[in-house]
């Protein structure tokens, strides 16, 4: 027979229902039985040995790669803005280089201007997929950080300053 204290630490289904041989079962087991949902991340020491739950129930080792999460609605509209500002600033430093073709070609050569130009046209496009791809795995303002320093950085100054037809 049983006391009051081993019914209060037994389960319906337990073999012997006592809690000690259940201490027993998991103490050989690693310290690391957390699991968390998707959507969750853990950090901290020993992050990477907590394991997740499926959708469909199942604990999956935290250390498979997780499948891309998607952009949010603020950052997507930021990225399409500041994508948009880009390319605005490549049609820019096009008009405004060809604007200044005939001026600059009494202080440089012909060819060292051309590929000035198009180091310059191409120059936001090279700047939003650098930062694109090398700002995956950062955290969101790093990448925001990025494009709008790229949008300080790569202003077309020679149509800012003479505009679409000259001064």
């Amino acid at each position: 027979m049983t006391s009051d204290a081993d019914d209060a630490l037994s389960w319906e289904g337990d073999e012997d229902g006592s809690a000690g041989t259940r201490r027993k079962q998991t103490a050989g087991k690693p310290a690391s039985a957390a699991q968390l949902p998707d959507g969750w991340k853990a950090v901290g020491k020993d992050s990477e040995s907590v394991e997740r739950v499926a959708e469909d129930g199942a604990v999956a080792d935290s250390a498979e790669p997780a499948e891309p999460q998607s952009l949010s609605t603020p950052m997507l509209l930021l990225v399409g803005i500041v994508g948009g500002v880009y390319l605005l600033y490549t049609v820019g430093w096009i008009i405004g280089g060809l604007n200044l073709e005939m001026s600059a070609l009494f202080l440089v050569p012909s060819l060292m201007y051309q590929v000035a130009v198009w180091a310059a046209v191409l120059a936001p496009a090279l700047w939003f997929t650098a930062v694109w791809l090398l700002t995956r795995r950062s955290a969101g303002w790093v990448r925001v950080l990025g494009l709008l320093a790229g949008a300080v950085l790569l202003v077309p100054w020679p149509f800012v300053m003479t505009g679409a037809v000259g001064a």
